[in-house]
């Protein structure tokens, strides 16, 4: 297993050492990352910003638990999916705003390529709420693993440190999620031909 990477362990240090701005630039340097992953896992930009926020608060107060073993962005991910797993047991209504569905859809085409048309980013658009709601519909074990596989593109073995489990159980896991994912997609595209 890859250890922590050298710049972030130098900006680690001198956080600890009490230079706070050398966080800020560990987050400026995986902010992005994050946010993206748990937009995917929560299906929800409003959430995912939410979760990523109370993540980097935690990891600030928590970096001294940090020990090296691992890459900072596994441990700063399993610190957000377990925030993530703590507001999901929180009961709350969703409101989800025009921008956001925006947001979710793309952009407006600005060019005469047939992938620009309207139409297109309709369907595209479209596609990407089936896969997201096929998505939201996998357990969290299934869909975190899934997301950090394909979305991520993580090493089995970097998945296993983030979900606290043997590399055979991820396996199994993703395998499992992909097939049920695939079950939930033709099923949804049969009714809708």
């Amino acid at each position: 297993m890859d250890a922590v990477n050298t710049n972030d362990e130098t900006l680690i240090a001198e956080c600890l050492d009490g230079r706070a701005e050398a966080f800020g630039q560990l987050v400026v340097r995986h902010q992005d990352r994050l946010y993206h992953s748990l937009v995917r896992m929560l299906g929800c930009p409003d959430d995912a910003r939410d979760v990523a926020q109370d993540a980097f608060v935690l990891a600030f107060q928590k970096l001294s638990t940090f020990r090296g073993q691992s890459r900072f962005y596994s441990w700063l991910f399993r610190i957000a999916m377990n925030v993530a797993i703590s507001e999901r047991r929180r009961p709350r209504h969703r409101v989800r705003s025009l921008d956001a569905i925006h947001e979710q859809a793309g952009v407006q085409p600005t060019d005469s390529h047939p992938s620009s048309a309207p139409s297109h980013s309709v369907e595209l658009a479209e596609q990407q709420e089936l896969v997201q709601k096929a998505l939201a519909r996998l357990s969290d074990e299934f869909r975190t693993v899934l997301v950090l596989k394909e979305m991520e593109d993580l090493k089995y073995e970097e998945i296993a440190e983030i979900m606290e489990c043997p590399v055979g159980t991820v396996r199994s896991r993703i395998h499992r999620a992909r097939q049920e994912l695939r079950e939930i997609l033709a099923a949804e595209m049969s009714k809708n031909p």
